[in-house]
């Protein structure tokens, strides 16, 4: 049984960067369950597995534009300094979560601390960077 659009299916997987940086992986978990096609995941990882069986390995290269998309310089934020408590000491690199309009959280990267701005990065991590994925189908429960 080859897993198609709709399948719950349960997979096993690496993720890295075409470095060969490791950025995640199932090792040592509960296999990852999703809904092909159900816009769940990465539609470069979607994709990848409908026609895969139970058992195979499959790598997936998957370029920016189908995994977490180009960089966004509007994502790029200028945000007052004064919003910032007074004891909190903001260095670049460090990781924040800010809430947008609707009151959604939006993780943020500190790129550069001045007088009256935080200039930060609501881009994902890896945006603008192409996926390899190493992925087995561990199980298909049928749609």
């Amino acid at each position: 049984m080859q897993a198609k659009q709709g399948d719950v299916v349960k997979v096993h997987y690496t993720g890295r960067l075409t470095d060969g940086t490791q950025f995640d992986s199932s090792e040592g978990r509960e296999p990852l369950e999703f809904t092909v096609g159900a816009g769940q995941m990465i539609k470069g990882f979607d994709d990848g597995v409908v026609g895969m069986n139970v058992g195979d390995k499959k790598t997936l290269s998957i370029p920016a534009t189908e995994a977490y998309g180009e960089r966004d310089e509007q994502a790029i934020i200028e945000f007052p300094a004064s919003n910032i408590p007074a004891d909190m000491k903001l260095e670049p690199g460090m990781q924040l979560t800010l809430r947008n309009q609707h009151g959604q959280p939006v993780p943020v990267v500190v790129l550069e601390v001045q007088t009256e701005v935080i200039i930060m990065d609501a881009n994902h991590m890896l945006a603008g960077k192409e996926l390899v994925f190493d992925v087995e189908l561990v199980e298909i429960i049928e749609a």
